[in-house]
């Protein structure tokens, strides 16, 4: 193998060998150990190997560390490590603890390699990790990424609220299924803290809440539930993006991220608590509360008592 450098051959199996000789680890296993070796002479630029084939702490770590060891002096970074079994928490702990150790006694700068954790995870082991206290940097989430357990099927429908500037409704004896109708617009009123307060809805056609000017917000199904929000900042929710085509270029990913981590930094912890959180509030105003509900009793058959 070629020095990354200099270009130098150096016997690569044989420094392996060498380091976990220095390691004080001869007993690790050996086809675990030629295949890391394999692996960092066909990807010297990419090595991060999964260590629990046969045993994290007792082979898998140290082999990988033997291997990254040689790496190091040919020049090229090791990635880190790959836990997919086991106690991630503590697992990681004890990896991250033996880059240090081994920082330390050879002058490397292993201590911050890089630790994946695997093995289905899901959001209440992520959360349970968090609270043990882990070293893990990376998460690999395949299958509760892609099906959640919780709900595994994401119901969407598309319903009409207008056609040709006539409005249309779902009327349905469950709210849930009940639809607000014609072309709407929504803003989200902020209070004085920087913070949502709710999401308000009116009549695309209407004029926009102002701010420092109170509003009357309904609850979409129930007329006793009223609030006043004077709104310190009014942000607009509705962009039209597509009309026959895009109508402006997408945003990168990165920026949708960091809009997403913004607004939800803003949100209050109740609204964000994983028990019993608080709903956050959709309100109409009172011109569309009322036009709906007229819409509503219009459409709605009246029963007759026998």
């Amino acid at each position: 193998m070629e020095h990354a450098t200099t270009g130098e051959k150096v016997e690569f199996v044989a420094k392996v060998l060498e380091y976990r000789s220095r390691l004080n680890r001869p007993n690790t296993n050996t086809g675990e150990l030629a295949a890391f070796t394999a692996y960092a002479q066909a990807f010297p630029t990419a090595f991060l190997a999964l260590v629990d084939t046969y045993d994290t702490l007792q082979s898998g770590l140290w082999n990988f560390l033997a291997v990254a060891l040689a790496l190091q002096e040919l020049g090229y970074k090791p990635r880190g490590l790959r836990l997919d079994s086991g106690d991630l928490a503590y697992l990681s702990r004890r990896c991250r603890k033996a880059f240090v150790d081994v920082s330390e006694q050879f002058g490397v700068e292993f201590q911050s390699l890089t630790i994946v954790a695997s093995n289905d995870l899901s959001e209440k082991i992520l959360w349970a990790l968090k609270e043990q206290g882990h070293e893990i940097n990376s998460f690999g989430i395949g299958t509760n990424l892609v099906t959640c357990s919780v709900q595994p099927a994401l119901g969407g429908v598309y319903k009409l609220v207008e056609v040709n500037g006539n409005a249309r409704m779902k009327i349905s004896q469950d709210h849930a299924k009940v639809t607000i109708p014609g072309s709407k617009a929504g803003y989200r009123l902020y209070n004085s803290a920087g913070e949502p307060v709710l999401d308000y809805m009116t009549h695309a056609s209407a004029p926009a809440p102002e701010t420092d000017v109170r509003v009357l917000c309904r609850h979409p199904f129930d007329a006793n539930k009223r609030v006043y929000v004077t709104p310190s900042r009014v942000e607009p929710l509705h962009d039209l993006v597509w009309d026959g085509a895009l109508t402006a270029p997408l945003e990168c990913l990165d920026t949708r991220r960091a809009r997403v981590a913004q607004q939800l930094g803003a949100l209050r912890d109740d609204y964000l608590r994983r028990i019993n959180p608080t709903p956050y509030k959709i309100s109409l105003s009172p011109e569309l509360f009322t036009y709906m509900h007229d819409l509503w009793l219009h459409e709605s058959p009246i029963v007759e008592l026998a």
